[in-house]
């Protein structure tokens, strides 16, 4: 059975940083594109960040470049998501994904809160 697990979320004041964390069980890890998407309240689900399978490549939304960095480790099966320099925009619930590359496969966490207040 896949299982994607995220940690890291937390309560934390604007300019605050979090590292939130997602492991992977249940599927080759090495084999998949790992990306972090999240949604607001009342808002639709937006992607963050990705990273291709050999964590070669990155990409960012233009809403967090230059705060936000992801990276992953295979040995791990982890996914990271540095996030620095917060804003109260960048509260949400933070979800990661893994997408089968050249395939339909794609696996869902259930999320971690992230809530940037003063």
């Amino acid at each position: 059975q896949v299982q994607l697990v995220e940690s890291g979320g937390a309560l934390v004041q604007p300019g605050g940083s979090l590292r939130l964390s997602c492991v992977a069980s249940g599927l080759t890890f090495r084999y998949y594109v790992m990306k972090w998407y999240r949604q607001a309240p009342g808002k639709e689900r937006e992607y963050v960040a990705g990273v291709t399978i050999d964590g070669g490549r990155k990409s960012y939304a233009e809403s967090v470049k230059g705060r936000f960095s992801i990276s992953r480790d295979n040995v791990r099966s982890t996914v990271y998501l540095q996030m620095n320099s917060l804003k109260l925009e960048d509260t949400a619930v933070y979800c990661c994904k893994a997408e089968g590359q050249g395939s339909n496969v794609e696996y869902w966490g259930q999320g971690t809160q992230v809530t940037v207040s003063s």
